[in-house]
């Protein structure tokens, strides 16, 4: 009984081993991290613990008025965990929360399941840990992508920030609101809709009253 040759492979030396690209690196951390949010803003990878139940509760809250505005279904879509591709760098990436995308989005694919930014008339994120990511890098990143309107449930101020008016680097419009406050977004997004401030912070805001950080 004659055996088998058996080959074996010298490692490469670590000179000589490719450095992975960020996407790369992207793809790796998700099927490492399931249920994280991987993301790159402005050439730096960034990964996002799963959110809380409130984070969840708040944004099911937020699918309600812009649903009874006629928005999800027939021109455009209210959804999450969208990939954006972006301007800023040749593998630049985000997931917002949720959006409103035109209903002809698939056919605008760029790459890494993520779509043009043309198509997006509004994306929305609620803080969780990461809160500097949403209230910095990301008004960048999306002003630079030419969203046209950001919203952003602040739980770590307790405010709502809705920023219009996309710009270089940023957002030319940028409005606080406080709990109390009835928020009407810009007709840009399709249809009149308004958001009741004190109900979104209080849905966002978890049972146990724990402080978001």
């Amino acid at each position: 009984m004659s055996a088998a040759p058996v080959e074996y492979t010298c490692p490469e030396p670590p000179e000589q081993r490719r450095r992975l690209t960020l996407l790369e690196q992207a793809d790796r951390l998700t099927d490492q991290l399931p249920g994280y949010r991987v993301e790159i803003l402005g050439g730096v990878l960034t990964v996002t613990p799963p959110p809380d139940l409130a984070h969840a509760r708040a944004l099911a809250r937020l699918r309600r008025p812009f649903a009874a505005a006629g928005l999800d279904g027939g021109e455009t879509e209210v959804l999450e965990g969208v990939g954006l591709w972006l301007p800023d760098g040749p593998e630049d990436f985000a997931v917002p929360d949720l959006c409103v995308i035109d209903a002809d989005a698939e056919e605008h694919l760029v790459e890494h399941n993520c779509y043009d930014p043309a198509v997006f008339r509004l994306v929305l994120e609620v803080t969780s840990g990461n809160h500097r990511n949403d209230l910095q890098s990301k008004v960048v990143a999306y002003g630079n992508a030419n969203v046209p309107v950001y919203v952003i449930v602040d739980r770590k101020h307790k405010r709502l920030h809705v920023l219009t008016e996309p710009m270089e680097n940023g957002y030319a419009t940028h409005r606080l609101h406080a709990p109390g406050e009835q928020v009407t977004l810009p007709d840009s997004i399709g249809a009149a809709v308004t958001l009741d401030v004190e109900a979104l912070l209080s849905a966002a805001e978890p049972q146990a009253g724990k402080p978001q950080s």
